[in-house]
């Protein structure tokens, strides 16, 4: 899925539609705070961000995408009218994986997508894990059950990638709630119990691997 985060709506149809008509699923979005809660929910393969937007602008976007260590891989296109050079090096400097200035050709576009989304599958560093029918890659965004995709949210992913970078390590309680949500406390273990029992169920049987430690917290990791 790629995420465009366009205020102009005739450009956001323009470029909604191009995508799609060649084989990618596409969403658009006028303003920020939709486009976040998109990422809360699902997040994408590859996200195209304006620069001048409605409340807040596209750089503080990216960095605060590059901050989250669920999003900071994600690949980002900046698509905006701001075409010096000072513009082009902020966007770049900020983690912009490319840079294209208003007007372009939409032929372009995808080839220039189709080039990032390449080079994010073939970079080096790419973690995976694997235990049993398990699969998770984090910078694809991709987890699997004997093959099959799970669709989890944007926190019960992030949970799970805390867990399986520490699998085989009991993970206290504070720490899971502080690197998931930023903070700890009674209502914040309770919001953590329920993520953990709704993750054992979309995981099926893989879910088994998730394991309570009393009085301490969870654990990633055994034998099925």
């Amino acid at each position: 899925m790629i995420y465009l985060l366009e205020d102009d709506e005739s450009i956001r149809k323009l470029v909604v539609y191009a995508l799609e008509s060649q084989g990618y699923e596409a969403e658009g979005f006028g303003l920020p705070s939709l486009f976040w809660a998109a990422v809360r929910r699902s997040l994408p393969s590859l996200v195209i961000l304006d620069v001048m937007l409605p409340e807040e602008d596209g750089i503080s976007v990216l960095r605060k995408l590059r901050r989250d260590s669920a999003t900071a891989e994600i690949p980002v296109v900046m698509l905006t009218a701001k075409n010096t050079e000072f513009d082009r090096v902020e966007g770049l400097d900020a983690g912009a994986d490319d840079y294209i200035s208003k007007p372009f050709g939409m032929m372009e576009l995808i080839a220039r997508i189709r080039a990032v989304l390449r080079r994010a599958q073939t970079g080096p560093g790419i973690k995976e894990y694997t235990f049993g029918p398990f699969y998770l890659c984090p910078e694809r965004h991709d987890v699997r059950v004997n093959g099959e995709s799970v669709t989890l949210t944007y926190k019960e992913f992030s949970l799970l990638c805390v867990l399986c970078e520490n699998a085989g390590s009991v993970m206290p309680r504070g720490v899971l709630m502080d690197k998931v949500w930023g903070f700890d406390s009674e209502l914040g273990n309770r919001t953590l119990d329920v993520h953990i029992r709704t993750l054992r169920a979309k995981l099926g049987v893989a879910g088994e691997m998730i394991t309570t430690v009393r009085g301490i917290g969870y654990k990633f990791g055994g034998e099925l």
